[in-house]
């Protein structure tokens, strides 16, 4: 199996931790590029009183300024000399996929936030959506128990 291009998406929070330290290790060890994603999730707008109060594109802008800021932090912790950083904007398990494809990547390393009950019901979950219709495998890294 060659692996030459992983892509790792991220929301920086500590769920996605684990699923960075795996693929930052399998490109080590497979001599691979690495493919950072960040999905800045489409935001609801809803019209209302508060509409103009704080144009979107303005809010899309601070977001992304935030992200890459996340980004470049998140480059500096690794040695490897093959990175790429991508933040989008729109639904996670779309943009996840449409990155996979694009960038023609053999591996998807994604962590899970172990969500059960009625919080899956209600959110889904965008790693098992990434699993079920992504074009290369999946890795799936749950957090650890001791973190939760």
């Amino acid at each position: 199996m060659k692996i030459k291009k992983i892509l790792v998406p991220t929301d920086f929070s500590e769920g996605a931790r684990p699923a960075m330290d795996y693929a930052i290790s399998l490109a080590k060890d497979y001599k691979a590029g690495l493919c950072i994603l960040h999905v800045i999730q489409e935001l609801t707008v809803t019209p209302g009183w508060y509409e103009g109060v704080i144009p979107m594109e303005s809010l899309y802008m601070s977001i992304e300024e935030g992200a890459t800021g996340e980004m470049d932090r998140l480059m500096s912790e690794t040695d490897l000399p093959d990175v790429e950083k991508v933040i989008s904007r729109g639904y996670p398990a779309a943009e996840i996929l449409r990155t996979a494809q694009e960038r023609g990547v053999d591996l998807i390393v994604i962590g899970t936030h172990g969500r059960s009950g009625v919080d899956h019901l209600l959110f889904g979950s965008t790693a098992e959506k990434v699993v079920r219709q992504a074009p290369c495998p999946v890795l799936t890294v749950r957090i650890s128990p001791s973190n939760t």
